[in-house]
């Protein structure tokens, strides 16, 4: 017979030497809160664009700076992406502002 309920059911018992971070095994690529190169760089600021075929062209800009822009239609996405890139030369985290010579 092929009843579940007849199914012989053995008491569970616990695992040993299974450490209690055993679920933190996984991929530590995906884990890691910055994505840091062997040379000291990293991301601090990430520009974003769709424009799927035949719909309207959407953008994002968002810096670590705390900057969040974001642009929907052809001219003011290009806008945007002009923006992201003057962006770089005013950042705070890309340019410490200690030590410099008031303006």
């Amino acid at each position: 017979m092929n009843d579940p309920q007849g199914a012989v059911q053995r008491p569970l018992r616990p695992v040993v030497g299974e450490s209690a971070n055993a679920a933190r095994k996984g991929v530590l690529s995906a884990l890691r809160p910055d994505a840091r190169t062997g040379d000291g760089r990293h991301p601090v600021a990430w520009l974003t664009v769709t424009a799927p075929r035949g719909a309207t062209p959407t953008a994002r800009s968002w810096c670590a700076c705390g900057r969040d822009r974001s642009a929907v239609g052809a001219r003011r996405v290009l806008a945007l992406i002009a923006d992201h890139t003057a962006h770089r030369d005013t950042c705070p985290l890309r340019n410490p502002q200690e030590g410099r010579p008031a303006a």
